[in-house]
């Protein structure tokens, strides 16, 4: 199992030391630094402005949001950046919810698989090169034509050449059908919130997706599954457990609308549907201190490595059998060289 270093987004500004952070991160082996996006920091301008500072460490977007571009504008920004690293990129992309898509780019939110397929199939026909692009549609149609056009439009060759034959695309997925999609048409998939007891149904849903895999595509002996996990070195779990259980509470609790939130069934699928309800209750009636306080230490210790390092030792063990083929740390300094000397 190798090992990345993830970042996400942020809010009140870049994470002190991120620079020093990631080079640290490359130091000590890690192999990717991994990006995110919401409605706030993008995923590519860190990783250009970052990775500059780096060689060798690849540089991926966990995830870049499908709204918020258009299939060309991604393949560029991820070609480009490709270019500028020595083809260093991992193109990791999501749909993301309709919260999300609907309410902060504007855009429509029908049928996320579909549009995901026809969205990564315009990629691969940008990147490759060949020919100019067309797509049938339906969401994503190119060129353009019909009402409100000036009927102008036609197929075009990307001007930009890849810096290599291949840029690997990984797909976000948390529920079974997406996670067969991931199978099916990229090089790895993405999943969020999961246990190694989930494990035996994340491999029968890739499965299903291999089974339909393009022969074109790489091999499924050679997809990846990069997996974030929280990592809190700490002697008190309890303690340790109070650091990760915000952004579980977040996601459960506040990312989505009730009824519709992926991420509270992917934890729900964990056997913790009640606790669920509960943390989502408390959340959306404005009690944060509450719905973080519902957050079961056994959940974060199923999803995180927290406490000390005797355990996380142990716990790591759990991790080694799975599908997973590169954890994600999400932690500062501390725990990146506590994962290090983990694995030594």
């Amino acid at each position: 199992m190798e090992f990345g270093y993830s970042l996400g987004y942020w809010r009140q500004g870049p994470p002190p030391q991120a620079l020093e952070t990631i080079q640290a991160a490359e130091r000590l082996g890690f192999d990717s630094v991994w990006t995110a996006e919401a409605y706030g920091s993008d995923a590519f301008t860190p990783l250009a402005w970052w990775g500059a500072g780096t060689s060798t460490i690849r540089l991926a977007t966990g995830i870049a949001q499908l709204s918020a571009r258009t299939p060309a504008a991604t393949a560029m920004a991820a070609m480009t950046l490709d270019h500028l690293s020595g083809g260093r990129v991992i193109l990791g992309i999501g749909a993301s919810g309709p919260q999300v898509v609907e309410g902060w780019y504007g855009q429509p939110y029908p049928r996320p698989l579909a549009r995901t397929r026809e969205y990564v199939a315009i990629l691969r026909s940008i990147m490759a090169r060949e020919e100019p692009v067309s797509a049938p549609g339906p969401q994503l149609p190119l060129p353009r034509t019909g009402e409100g056009t000036t009927g102008l439009g036609k197929p075009l060759r990307s001007t930009l050449h890849p810096a290599r034959p291949h840029l690997p695309i990984h797909l976000a997925a948390e529920g079974p059908r997406n996670t067969a999609l991931a199978a099916e048409i990229a090089d790895g998939w993405l999943p969020f919130l999961l246990s190694p007891a989930l494990d035996a149904e994340a491999r029968a849903n890739l499965a299903e997706g291999f089974a339909r895999r393009d022969p074109a595509l790489p091999p499924a002996d050679a997809f990846e599954v990069s997996l974030p996990v929280p990592v809190v070195v700490d002697d008190d779990v309890e303690r340790a457990a109070d650091q990760v259980r915000p952004m579980i509470a977040l996601y459960v609790g506040g990312m989505g609308a009730k009824g519709q939130n992926f991420h509270l069934d992917a934890v729900a699928r964990l056997g913790y549907e009640a606790e669920c309800d509960r943390i989502q209750e408390l959340y959306l009636a404005g009690d944060r201190a509450g719905a973080i306080a519902a957050v079961p230490t056994r959940l974060v210790e199923e999803i995180g490595l927290v406490g000390p390092m005797a355990k996380l030792r142990d716990d790591l063990q759990r991790w080694e059998s799975t599908v997973v083929t590169r954890m994600l740390v999400q932690g500062d300094v501390a725990a990146l060289e506590a994962v290090a000397e983990l694995r030594s």
